[in-house]
C-alpha cells in the first residue's frame, strides 16, 4: 500500500493542527505534529536562526518515522514541513541556510494544503507574534510555493468547510 503524505502548510494560528488531527480522525490514520511547537515548551523560546535547520531535520524524521507506522492507512496528514521551516527564516533572518534549502527542495508531497489565514488570529504564548506577521507569512509562503512550481490548494473558512474541501481534492474516505 502506498502511503500519500499530505503537507499543510500555513502561517501561525491558521488552524493547521486543528485541521491535521481532524484529518487523520476522518480517514483513520496518523499526524505528524508540528516540532516547532515542542521546541518552544522545552527550550522555553523562540528559536534562533542557528535552529532552523535542526528544527526541520527534526520534523522531517518524525514525518519518516510515523510513515513507517502499520497504523497510517493512505495517508499521513503533516502539520507543516522543512519548506515553512525556510519560511521563517527568510523573514526573520532574511536568508536559509544551505542544509535548510536542501530539506526545503526536498517538498515531495502528494498534496500540499495551505491554510489560509481567515480564522481569528489568537496569540498562543512565544510561538505566535502578530496578525501582521501572520500576514507576512502568507505572503512569503505563496511566494515561495509559486517560484518553487509547487501546486498547493488554499483552504478557506472554518473547520468543516476545510475538512470539506480537503475531502473534495483526495477523495472520501474509504469504507
Amino acid at each position: 500500500m502506498t502511503i500519500r503524505r499530505i503537507a499543510l502548510l500555513g502561517a501561525e494560528s491558521t488552524g493547521k493542527s486543528t485541521l491535521a488531527q481532524a484529518l487523520a480522525r476522518r480517514y483513520g490514520t496518523l499526524w505528524v505534529p508540528e516540532y516547532l511547537r515542542e521546541f518552544v515548551e522545552v527550550n522555553a523560546r523562540v528559536p534562533r536562526e542557528d535552529d532552523q535547520s535542526g528544527i526541520a531535520r527534526t520534523q522531517r524524521e518524525r514525518e519518516e518515522l510515523l510513515a513507517r507506522d502499520p497504523r497510517v492507512r493512505d495517508f499521513l496528514f503533516v502539520d507543516t514541513t522543512p519548506l515553512m521551516t525556510a519560511v521563517y527564516s527568510r523573514i526573520y533572518w532574511g536568508r536559509v541556510p544551505p542544509d535548510l534549502l536542501a530539506l526545503e527542495a526536498a517538498h515531495d508531497y502528494a498534496f500540499t494544503l495551505v491554510a489560509a489565514p481567515d480564522l481569528p488570529w489568537v496569540p498562543d504564548g512565544l510561538q505566535r507574534e502578530s496578525e501582521e506577521v501572520r500576514q507576512r507569512v502568507h505572503a512569503q509562503l505563496v511566494d515561495v510555493l509559486d517560484a518553487r512550481r509547487i501546486p498547493f490548494t488554499l483552504l478557506t473558512g472554518e473547520l468543516e468547510e476545510r475538512v470539506r474541501q480537503v475531502e473534495a481534492l483526495i477523495g472520501p474516505p474509504a469504507r
